[in-house]
């Protein structure tokens, strides 16, 4: 599948940036930088001014590509959940047995991810650090109505749609699909910054991980 993910390119809706990060390798630079700059000092902090300090450019240069931090962030995880989507989709394609094919499902969205070496410019460890604690801010917005019309999380949805279809396989009768594929999605990124932050109140920890909770909810769930 390694093989396979570095040829693919993943495309990002149009209307997130100025012009096309990919395009360039100072669009590429700003992608990087600005991953590993959000992970050092969090979103809130996180300014298009001291992430051209940190690429030597220009302020003015990145916003050639980017509005705003905001598009900055929807454009990072629209292009995580798209990596994300072609994992599901090549983890899945060859599973028959419905249960089998749901648990793999679970295992891709809520799996440790580990760097893809294919992506160069892009770490996808750090960015799931990112995914994990900003996420959620990209959605919690009052223009979240308007952004969605504008399709900034179709991928995303896309995800989910495709694990309640998988839902269905399994358990056809089963009244909360969406309901349950939604809360695997986000709520492994829930449980998992719990696990790093707020240990406390969470029983994943790493023995039993957060893909070990939502196997066996899903298991009992849907038996």
């Amino acid at each position: 599948m390694q093989s396979i993910l570095s040829n693919i390119i993943i495309s990002v809706n149009n209307k997130l940036y100025v012009k096309n990060p990919e395009t360039s390798e100072l669009g590429k630079k700003i992608i990087e930088h600005s991953i590993l700059l959000i992970d050092e000092i969090g979103f809130e902090n996180f300014t298009f001014k001291k992430l051209g300090e940190k690429i030597n450019s220009n302020e003015s240069s990145i916003y050639r590509y980017f509005e705003s931090k905001h598009k900055l962030m929807l454009y990072l995880s629209s292009w995580y959940w798209g990596w994300i989507e072609y994992k599901l989709v090549f983890g899945t394609s060859n599973i028959e047995n419905a249960m089998e094919k749901l648990k793999k499902a679970i295992i891709v969205v809520t799996e440790k991810v580990e760097d893809d070496n294919a992506t160069l410019h892009i770490n996808e460890s750090i960015l799931n650090k990112i995914i994990i604690q900003e996420f959620t801010k990209t959605l919690l917005t009052k223009e979240v109505d308007e952004e969605n019309k504008e399709g900034f999380f179709l991928v995303y949805k896309r995800i989910i749609n495709r694990i309640i279809d998988i839902i269905n396989e399994v358990k056809p009768n089963y009244e909360f699909k969406k309901s349950l594929a939604s809360s695997i999605v986000e709520g492994a990124l829930h449980q998992h910054f719990l696990k790093d932050h707020l240990k406390t109140i969470t029983d994943c920890n790493d023995n039993n991980t957060v893909t070990d909770f939502y196997i066996d909810l899903v298991e009992k769930t849907l038996k």
